[in-house]
């Protein structure tokens, strides 16, 4: 993907997920990795609905700023997912509401969350891990992403939000947004002895 492909993608989805309320107020980030190494990203204190392209963060591989504001304080954050998902080229973080809710539920399985409640879930999420509570922008959650040795491309932050990477953008965008609708359907049937999927049918469908 081009830079300026790049810049006007995350915008584009930005004020999407904005618009349709997976994010608020100056919640939530986004990255693109480029081809060459270097990082876009939204800046830090920005509202997702109302980016500016000229405004990203453009990063080198070596994380030093070459045009745009202040990154994000969760660059950290972004930064782990990459090492660890190899072959990803996006990451989504947002603070949605019935995600956050869900996170703060007792007795979830840390190494995955939400039980098997769709298909759709499956092809474009597979499995979230659960991580503990960290302070926004605490570079100690990289050790905790390190920690997961790249096994998920998900994962829910307690108290505070999802992380979902994708191969593009579209990806990652598509399965935070499943996330999202699952953790919303796990508030409202999820302790009611829902009928879930079987295990032939979980296992023919997981994405990872």
């Amino acid at each position: 993907m081009s830079l300026a492909r790049a810049r006007e993608e995350i915008c584009h989805l930005g004020r999407s997920l904005f618009d349709r309320g997976y994010t608020h107020g100056t919640s939530g980030n986004i990255s693109v990795l480029l081809d060459d190494g270097r990082m876009l990203v939204t800046p830090t204190n920005s509202s997702l609905g109302g980016l500016d392209p000229a405004a990203l963060t453009l990063l080198d591989p070596a994380g030093r700023i070459l045009e745009g504001l202040a990154p994000t304080k969760e660059l950290p954050l972004h930064g782990a997912m990459y090492r660890s998902r190899g072959a990803a080229r996006a990451i989504v973080h947002l603070h949605s509401t019935h995600s956050v809710a869900a996170s703060m539920l007792p007795g979830l399985d840390p190494t995955d969350v939400f039980p098997p409640l769709t298909a759709y879930y499956l092809m474009k999420v597979g499995r979230t891990a659960l991580l503990p509570y960290f302070r926004p922008g605490d570079p100690l959650v990289a050790e905790a992403i390190d920690e997961l040795q790249g096994a998920y491309s998900s994962i829910l932050l307690a108290n505070h939000g999802p992380v979902v990477s994708g191969l593009s953008l579209a990806e990652a965008a598509a399965a935070i947004e499943e996330l999202e609708q699952t953790a919303k359907l796990y508030l409202l049937v999820g302790h009611r002895g829902a009928q879930l999927l079987n295990c032939e049918e979980t296992e023919a469908l997981r994405c990872n």
